[in-house]
């Protein structure tokens, strides 16, 4: 296959994909308003136009104009900010009063009281190794356009139950509106990956494609295993050198260099959950030696296991590791 279809190791990675919720914020918004939010490592913002119009623009410098129906991602926790028909001071959203619901949901109303737009906000995170490595593939913005997409009966769908959820604060309001987030987010994900042309190549491609996306889930199903170049390539269905060639080109990187930085991402994720020691995380990557695991884990994320170890179960715990 050239890259061009879903590709199995694509589809698991989108099925094992699970967010948590950080805040879901529901905003009246009147006209003029603007608010902005600051960068916030590791999150996954998104913004939902259920009616009005807004501007967003990253610090990047890329700006979108949004209608009612679409939908924008800023998933690398970049900074940015958002204003109605005309600019306005734009203080952060952290720094606006909400109904609180609960420390995970709250209700924002904002503005001078004219034209309204009402637009439903949230960060949410992705734990897992590939969720990081997904996130890592994807744009400073992705900017769905609800009239444009073919197929967007999802997108409609969901924005109708999420607009009619949002509309009146109910008993349980809290808990359908941050279930419709997630699955917001990874059809919004997933939309982008089957219609954007960036999607085809690098990390992305490499899944996409039958035989590389054959040998690199089979390393993320079992990290453990003694991988070489002719293993993964006869998993791949491909002759050693020709796998090892086009891994590289399409992937960036070696395919026994990417097997080491997929088993310490895996191992620093078993430590921060503070349910393993350093050796027994080392064992279910493939190390029966502490010692060479823990040269390996440094090596590779520039930091002991231990010092992820003493911290596991913190928000904390895998910053600045340089994680994807």
């Amino acid at each position: 296959m050239d890259g061009s279809g879903p590709g199995p190791a694509l589809a698991e990675v989108l099925r094992q994909l699970h967010v948590s919720s950080v805040f879901c914020c529901p905003s009246v918004l009147t006209e003029p308003w603007g608010l902005s939010v600051p960068p916030m490592e590791g999150c996954l913002w998104f913004h939902v136009i259920t009616s009005g119009t807004a501007t967003v623009e990253v610090v990047t410098g890329d700006t979108r104009t949004v209608v009612a129906g679409d939908l924008v991602l800023v998933p690398h926790g970049t900074g940015h900010r958002a204003w109605g028909a005309e600019r306005a001071p734009t203080p952060s959203v952290f720094d606006l009063p909400h109904d609180h619901l609960n420390e995970r949901y709250g209700v924002l109303r904002h503005g001078g009281g004219g034209a309204r737009t009402d637009v439903v906000c949230g960060g949410v995170r992705f734990e897992q190794t590939a969720a990081r490595h997904l996130l890592d593939a994807l744009p400073t913005t992705i900017h769905l356009e609800g009239a444009r997409m073919p197929r967007s009966d999802w997108l409609r769908a969901t924005l109708d139950l999420m607009a009619d959820e949002t509309s009146v604060v109910r008993p349980g309001s809290d808990a359908v509106v941050s279930r419709l987030c997630d699955i917001l987010v990874i059809q919004a994900i997933r939309a982008w990956i089957e219609r954007d042309p960036r999607a085809r190549t690098g990390w992305l491609g490499a899944l996409r494609d039958d035989h590389l996306g054959a040998a690199i889930a089979a390393v993320h199903h079992d990290p453990r295993r003694r991988w070489t170049v002719g293993a993964l390539a006869a998993e791949a269905a491909m002759s050693r050198s020709a796998f090892a060639a086009r891994f590289t080109e399409l992937v960036g990187e070696p395919a026994m260099q990417y097997v080491s930085r997929w088993r310490m991402y895996h191992a620093a994720e078993l430590l921060a959950d503070g349910g393993v020691s350093v050796r027994e995380a080392g064992r279910r990557v493939g190390y029966d030696s502490e010692a060479a695991f823990s040269r390996a884990f440094t090596r590779v994320l520039g930091a002991p296991p231990s010092t992820i170890r003493a911290s596991a179960g913190s928000d904390t715990a895998l910053v600045g590791l340089g994680l994807p």
